[in-house]
């Protein structure tokens, strides 16, 4: 049993940690012959990667010794931002979870000594613990059981690893970031998300609260319903540079009339705030509405933690101006009665926009479908 006991739906771990010497594998590297990788745990590391959990290392070590015997083990690369060293153990737990930017309620430790789990907790009390005999048996923990699999899930490990070299690059480079970003080679492509994307699309509703309007979660059903109404758009936003893909980056939720465009929901990934993901998706939606001769009215609600979704609705010219469309529009379906009351309703009066001088898009053309509920109103 793990050292703390959680609430009945525990959340979801997105990294473990692992300890090395008796708990990831059998044996003190420094001391002993041979130190060994049982089956057991090596099944374990390859189901929590396919599962979209990230892994990485906390250990008391040489670190060329240590990395070079992951490496011999076959399992080096399944672990990003490892800390191996003599430091205190809930000082490296705190950077790894702060190079991943996740909070500590999402990361998971696990050590064969009581005495460095009991200093982990201490120092880290949302961090929880697991005891090395329990390694075997995670995957069949609900909080190691994310509900669905996805593409993006299956290779999260892969993307992340390719951030960090971005990131490593970004940080030598000395011109101006928009030339760095040009010479990414970024292409986003925005979409009608598919049957496969759906699961995705309710997973980024999930997961993502600094980047999210509304924090409304739109269950799969529902996304599913709304993708097949001809008035709705669910459109999903993906994002690829010389590094490689970043995935599924980015949902939109747009209910189509013939005077408004009602934009229900946005929500874009963290990992991509620093490439202004959300300011290019919005110019290009505000721009879409300019062609089809509609306003748009926004959904937004603030939460604590997603103050620059706010900034970038009002750097796009979101405003609270009074129109007869901004108070026609129908309440966000699939969203509950306590979170829709406290929506405000953002306006803005569509005008061209010119297309992004650092990423190439790659999208539909949202005027070609049909517009909803004739009633609404039209703008003056």
């Amino acid at each position: 049993m793990s050292d703390k006991t959680g609430a009945d739906a525990p959340a979801l771990v997105k990294c473990l940690v692992w300890d090395l010497d008796n708990t990831l594998w059998q044996g003190t590297l420094l001391e002993d012959a041979e130190v060994r990788l049982p089956d057991a745990i090596r099944a374990a590391i390859v189901e929590l990667d396919a599962r979209g959990i990230l892994q990485s290392v906390c250990s008391r070590n040489d670190h060329d010794l240590a990395w070079a015997r992951l490496e011999e083990l076959g399992v080096a690369e399944y672990f990003v931002l490892p800390e191996i060293g003599w430091g205190p153990k809930s000082d490296a737990v705190r950077r790894i979870a702060e190079g991943l930017n996740f909070a500590h309620r999402t990361i998971a430790f696990i050590d064969d000594q009581p005495a460095e789990r009991a200093e982990v907790a201490y120092h880290l009390p949302d961090v929880r613990c697991y005891p090395a005999e329990e390694a075997s048996t995670l995957t069949g923990l609900p909080e190691f059981s994310p509900a669905v699999s996805t593409v993006d899930s299956r290779r999260r490990r892969e993307m992340y690893q390719a951030g960090f070299r971005r990131e490593t690059e970004r940080s030598a480079y000395e011109g101006p970031d928009e030339e760095f970003l040009r010479s990414l080679d970024l292409v986003m492509r925005i979409g009608r998300a598919t049957e496969e994307e759906i699961t995705r699309v309710e997973e980024l509703t999930l997961r993502t609260s600094q980047m999210n309007a509304t924090g409304v979660h739109y269950s799969d059903r529902t996304l599913r319903e709304l993708s097949a109404d001809p008035g709705h758009e669910v459109l999903v936003t993906t994002l690829a540079d010389r590094f490689g893909p970043h995935g599924a980056v980015g949902v939109t939720l747009v209910e189509k009339h013939p005077a408004v465009w009602h934009l229900k929901l946005l929500a874009t990934s963290c990992r991509v705030v620093s490439f202004g993901a959300g300011s290019v998706i919005l110019n290009w939606l505000v721009d879409q509405a300019a062609a089809a001769g509609v306003h748009l009215v926004a959904d937004f609600r603030r939460t604590d933690r997603n103050r620059m979704m706010e900034v970038a609705y009002r750097f796009a010219g979101f405003d609270e101006e009074p129109c007869p469309c901004r108070d026609a529009v129908r309440t966000a379906q699939g969203a509950e009665e306590q979170e829709t009351a406290e929506v405000e309703r953002l306006h803005l009066v569509a005008a061209p926009r010119s297309a992004s001088t650092t990423v190439q898009l790659i999208a539909p053309d949202l005027t070609e479908r049909p517009a909803a509920d004739p009633s609404v109103v039209a703008p003056a």
